[in-house]
């Protein structure tokens, strides 16, 4: 693949990841943090961009998404496959991404009534330009992203050059821990179930641009990931540092949209909300077709249904379901999502160190049920469903409970012991060839 097409392809991943929640997210971080805003920023990364970045890599080492659940049972595969892409589509990413870009892009400009209007416009908008599959990298890549870029830099730099304010003492738990609240925020942004979505279609995008070997689908993978870490990180640390430096207009901001509204707004003036209108409809616009795009691959690929009926269907269920309102999507389908990204980020790890293969079915089905138990203990946790008297004993005798990461380290241990049971009985049987090898000698 030539250079030009793996920046465009690299753009085009950038943009499908940059949603509003991953603009308005890192000024509420820098806000927190204050002058602990580097070592904050830098746990963030590694969790926020670095998670998503290994996802891509290895579903292209395995050159198919779908091989990332192989050596799962049909059924569980399946119904892990389904119960994604519906989280991250129609039940709950593309809901919100409309929400969003109404609440924070269009509401200021024409009131609160107009979500219906505005949200069959969107999705109509979103269901164009998914139809074009060949020219998604023209779209997105060529065109959508350099005016996204544009308008993020404008921010970027009249940040950097005319701060508002000095950086303010650090809060809360960013006081003495700001790298692992960094590291916290980061994993929370759940990108990295975004990633395995995103990746039935930067792999097909890559394959059309005539990439056919494995070796070669991996370099241009590896090539494209990169360009999308590099921009995500610039994006989140200028972000950042607008909330850092935002303390003397938005000291009692309680989130990351209202931040940037009161800093764009003391920059620019009434331009300002403008500017920040674009940024905010054409992240989510990006995110809603790249979405309908994996959704419809993905049905097309496995239930050998119609791309358009399945983005037609895609894109009605989200303009209903973004009706409800943020509030009910987010109570609704949030428990979805928290449960599912362990999985997906198991799975990730998994396929990493062992071949996602038919015979390695047990060491599969062990990872993905221990993180799948202590992924509901952490969902469990975030949406405060525990007894108090479990809350404090999981706190002190569960490594990483606090970081809502409680499955991380039983997923690494059930994968280590599975992996060993496996090897063991053929040692055994090596062994015992041997010893009466030796006795028929003698």
């Amino acid at each position: 693949m030539n250079k030009h097409n793996t920046l465009a392809i690299g753009l085009m991943t950038f943009a499908l990841f940059l949603g509003a929640g991953n603009i308005i997210f890192p000024p509420f971080l820098g806000l927190q943090a204050g002058t602990h805003f580097l070592p904050a920023m830098l746990g963030f990364l590694i969790t926020a961009v670095g998670l998503p970045a290994l996802t891509l890599i290895v579903l292209g080492r395995l050159s198919n998404s779908q091989q990332l659940t192989a050596a799962l049972p049909a059924p569980v595969a399946t119904l892990f496959w389904v119960l994604l892409f519906t989280a991250i589509g129609p039940a709950f990413g593309m809901p919100r991404a409309v929400t969003v870009a109404y609440e924070m892009g269009i509401a200021p400009f024409v009131g609160s009534n107009m979500l219906l209007p505005f949200s069959i416009a969107f999705v109509s908008l979103t269901l164009i330009l998914a139809f074009q599959r060949g020219k998604l990298v023209d779209y997105i890549g060529k065109i959508m992203t350099p005016l996204l870029v544009t308008l993020l830099a404008i921010l970027a730099i009249a940040a950097f050059t005319h701060p508002i304010s000095p950086m303010a003492a650090p809060t809360g738990d960013y006081q003495h821990q700001a790298l692992t609240q960094g590291l916290i925020q980061g994993y929370m942004t759940m990108d990295a179930i975004a990633a395995v979505g995103f990746g039935w279609v930067i792999i097909k995008t890559i394959r059309d641009k005539g990439v056919a070997s494995r070796q070669g689908l991996f370099r241009s993978t590896i090539q494209v990931t990169m360009i999308y870490a590099v921009l995500m990180s610039a994006c989140y640390l200028a972000m950042g540092y607008v909330g850092a430096t935002s303390s003397g207009v938005a000291g009692g901001a309680e989130n990351g949209g209202t931040i940037l509204s009161l800093y764009v707004a003391k920059l620019f003036g009434i331009y300002g909300q403008y500017l920040l209108a674009g940024i905010i409809v054409m992240a989510c616009l990006t995110t809603t077709v790249g979405l309908t795009n994996a959704c419809a691959e993905y049905y097309q690929q496995t239930f050998n249904a119609p791309f358009s009926f399945t983005s037609f269907i895609v894109c009605l269920l989200t303009g209903i379901i973004a009706n409800f309102g943020l509030n009910q999507i987010l109570a609704v389908s949030l428990p979805a999502i928290l449960i599912l990204c362990p999985v997906a980020i198991a799975l990730v790890i998994t396929a990493l160190f062992i071949k996602a293969e038919r015979n390695m079915r047990s060491v599969y089905l062990a990872t993905v049920t221990v993180t799948l138990f202590f992924g509901m203990l952490d969902t469990l946790h975030i949406l405060d469903k525990l007894p108090e008297s479990l809350n404090t004993l999981f706190s002190q005798y569960l490594p990483l409970y606090g970081a809502h990461a409680s499955w991380f380290l039983p997923c690494l241990a059930s994968l280590f012991f599975a992996r060993l049971y496996r090897h063991k009985l053929p040692c055994v049987a090596l062994k015992k060839n041997k010893a009466e090898y030796s006795t028929t000698e003698q």
